[in-house]
């Protein structure tokens, strides 16, 4: 009879650690995939985060009104839209006006159609606040809704029928507003927003 021959010691020790390789190989590789899926996702996640975020300022911008406000009961302020310094908080970046076409069908809420609104940078998280009344009396709290997070800076733009300026145009709303907003992992991002403004007469042909 002939004898039965199996496998070496040498040849079982071989064919394990091929097969720890290919193990191992295929391990990273799956963690690799997984990774960069959770990173798609995270990504995804952040631009939906931001484009909601810029639907929501369209909304507001394209129905901002000239209209002025008390801030905690004092007297009305000089211009329409309050930046920066001179929002609602005067410690954090931000722009504040006032925006028509708030819902209120057959006014049966205690309160206008218009709506005093701020967006402000707290804590690296860019914040809308509006208050029920548009003339915000001392100890009313805002109420607050986060947009985006990770946001290391914001600033803000005002074309004037002629340019775009830092300064907001005294008495008077601008044409349009652009946000400049720096968000970590996504760099520099600049938005412009159309404005209800008015055009002076004489300025038509000096537009850019």
């Amino acid at each position: 009879m002939r004898a039965t021959r199996g496998f070496t010691l040498l040849e079982v020790l071989i064919a394990i650690a091929l097969f720890a390789i290919l193990s191992l190989a295929a391990t990273s590789m799956l963690t690799t995939v997984i990774e960069s899926s959770d990173a798609a996702k995270s990504r995804s996640e952040k631009l939906n985060e931001i484009q909601r975020a810029f639907l929501v300022m369209e909304r507001d911008f394209l129905q901002m009104t000239r209209r002025k406000v008390r801030l905690e009961g004092d007297a009305p302020l000089d211009n329409f839209i309050y930046s920066n310094e001179s929002s609602y908080s005067t410690d954090t970046q931000g722009i504040a006006f006032v925006r028509q076409s708030w819902r209120n069908p057959g006014l049966m809420l205690p309160r206008s159609d218009v709506q005093a609104v701020s967006y402000q940078l707290e804590d690296d998280v860019l914040m809308r606040m509006h208050y029920l009344f548009v003339d915000a009396v001392v100890g009313a709290e805002p109420k607050m809704r986060p947009l985006i997070t990770a946001v290391t800076k914001i600033d803000f733009e005002f074309h004037n029928g002629k340019k775009w300026v830092k300064e907001i145009p005294a008495k008077e709303l601008p044409l349009a507003i652009a946000i400049e907003i720096e968000i970590d992992d996504f760099g520099f991002i600049r938005r412009q927003f159309l404005v209800p403004g008015v055009i002076k007469s004489g300025d038509d042909d000096d537009q850019s």
